[in-house]
Formats: structure tokens, sequence, C-alpha cells
């Protein structure tokens, strides 16, 4: 547990706001990280927990709901991401045209025929110009009514298929679950489109701002999309970090971590921060909550009963007791602020 981390493992932790300055806000580590997983809510939450000080899983539930500053959306590699309201409008497009004809597949292996998605699309926007925002359990109730399978995965497919076509994005909270609403009605009008050439670029610097020193194939497995537009920005390696002008960052002993931190999803290998065939990615693809310490995965954590259960630590130094002891009443402290 206590050695000292690799170079790179500590300028990618710098990277992403883990070791070094944090972030002040609920937008500032979304914007700096450009995306944050969100398909496990509370994982999302405790992303910015992780980066920031003093913030409460409240403060991001208020980014969604009242600011509308942050939305969830469909976008990176086709999964649940946390962005800012700006960022939406280039990387959708940028991200999610490809994803199209993998929707159609599954719909079709869920039962869902092309007619039928299509009248599902349109019950959604109709509802939701009519009643919105409005939750997956209550649209589910208008696709049913109307003669829309929703049984198994339909009912997701069916949603991202809206997404995908920009009618869509989850904003603001409903008790514990995020609404859907119209993009037109939520986001007001989009901004100047930019062309593919630009928003590539501005993919790569704001990419390498929460992420670097990386590369094209790190880039590319990130925002899923073809190697070929990883590497249309011919400055991506020259935008990591010059040699020696950063002291090297110091390390945290130890922090606690969310279901699928940005950490473990940011490159190509996880294998500078997770030892191979370790518990913390199951075998199905869950990225389950860990104890990072000195820079590396050394645990799982839970919670039980309104505590926080880590898993074998093995013997603590003081600093380390410390350092778990102030995580666990931080992650406490956050959750409670809902």
């Amino acid at each position: 547990m206590r050695g000292t981390p690799p170079p790179l493992a500590a300028e990618r932790l710098r990277a992403q706001l883990l070791a070094g300055p944090t972030a002040r806000s609920v937008t500032g580590v979304t914007g700096h990280l450009l995306a944050i997983q969100a398909q496990d809510p509370r994982g999302a939450r405790l992303a910015v927990r992780a980066r920031t000080s003093g913030l409460t899983a409240a403060d991001v539930d208020r980014a969604l709901t009242t600011e509308r500053s942050a939305v969830v959306s469909w976008l990176n590699r086709g999964t649940l991401h946390l962005v800012l309201t700006e960022d939406y409008w280039w990387l959708h497009p940028l991200t999610t045209p490809q994803l199209r004809a993998s929707i159609t597949r599954r719909l079709a292996q869920e039962g869902v025929t092309p007619g039928a998605a299509e009248r599902g699309v349109r019950v959604i926007e109709q509802s939701l110009a009519a009643d919105g925002p409005l939750t997956r359990p209550q649209l589910r109730d208008r696709l049913a009514a109307a003669g829309v399978r929703t049984d198994g995965q339909a009912i997701v497919y069916i949603l991202a298929l809206a997404t995908f076509r920009g009618l869509i994005v989850r904003g603001p909270m409903q008790d514990r679950d995020q609404a859907f609403v119209l993009v037109r009605d939520w986001l007001g009008a989009p901004p100047e489109p930019l062309d593919r050439d630009r928003a590539l670029a501005l993919l790569a610097r704001r990419y390498l701002a929460g992420h670097s020193p990386a590369a094209d194939r790190d880039l590319a497995k990130w925002a899923g999309l073809p190697l070929g537009d990883a590497r249309r920005d011919d400055g991506l390696a020259s935008l990591g970090p010059a040699s020696g002008e950063q002291a090297r960052p110091v390390v945290p002993p130890l922090r606690l971590l969310g279901a699928f931190d940005p950490l473990l999803l940011g490159w190509a290998s996880r294998d500078l921060f997770l030892a191979p065939d370790g518990p913390v990615v199951t075998s199905n693809g869950v990225f389950r909550p860990f104890v990072l310490s000195h820079g590396r995965g050394s645990a799982l954590w839970t919670i039980t009963r309104g505590q926080v259960v880590t898993g074998p630590l093995g013997p603590l130094t003081p600093p380390e007791q410390a350092a778990l002891a102030a995580e666990t009443a931080d992650v406490t402290r956050f959750l409670a602020g809902r």
C-alpha cells in the first residue's frame, strides 16, 4: 500500500483533480473532466465529491435542476455522462451519430419493430411537450398505453433512440429519479454548431485537461470515436504537461472513490491504478466503489446501514488511519446533503 506512485500515475492523478488543487464547484469539476460517467447516479456525485471540498450531493442536483448548468445524456461510448450544458451542444453531434445503428439492432433484439420504435419516439416527444418533465416509469406508462413494448431493455433503447436524435436529455431531479425533458424546452435554442474538425480539436484539448498525459488511443477509447478521428488534431501529444514545468504532485495517502469513477475510464488501460484481475471491475463490466491508497486501488468499500464499510486494508500507518477517518466522514456528510 505504501509505495510512491510512478510519475505517470502522479501526473494523471493531478489532471484528475485527485492530487494537488481541487475544483470549487460542480461545474468546475464537470467542465475540467469534460464528461463524468453517470449510469450510477451516486457514483457520478461521488466523483464530484472526491475532486472538491465542502460540496454535497444536493449541489449536483441543484446544477441539474434549478441552475440547468449540467445535464446527463447518452454521449461518449453510448454511456450516460454528466456534462456541462454548454458542452452538450457540441459533444452530442460529435459522439452519437455512430451509435444509432447499434440502437436499431438492440431494439430489434428486444422485439421492437422499426414502426413501433418510431411510434415510441413520437409518444415520448408528445408526452414531454404536454406534461414534462417525466421520469422513466412515467414514460413507460405512456408507451405501454400506446401499445409500444417496454419489457426488458426495450424502454431503455427507445429512450436512447430519442436521445441520439437530439430530442431529449435527462434534466431535473424528482425525488431520487432524474426526469427526462425535451432539449428544446430545457436547454433553449442551440448555439452556432461547430464543424467536425473544430469539434475534434476542442475534444482533444478538453480531454487532455483532465487526462494528460495521454495518447490518441486513450482519447479514441474514452470518446468512443475511431482512432483516425482522435489523430485529427496534430497537437495532441504536445498538449500534455511539459516535463519540469510543475513539481510532482503529492498523492494523498488514501481516498474513497465511487462506482465508475473517471480515474478508471479515461485511458485505454487501467493497469496503472488497478492490479489486473482485481475485484474493482467485475466480469460483467460493473465498476465498484474502491479505496485508492497511494495512487493504487487497494480494496472495495460500500455503505451499509448508512455507514461506510471498507474491505481489508491491512495495517495502516497513523496518517493512513487519519485519511480513512476523514474520507469516511466526508462521504457521509456529502451524501447526507442530498
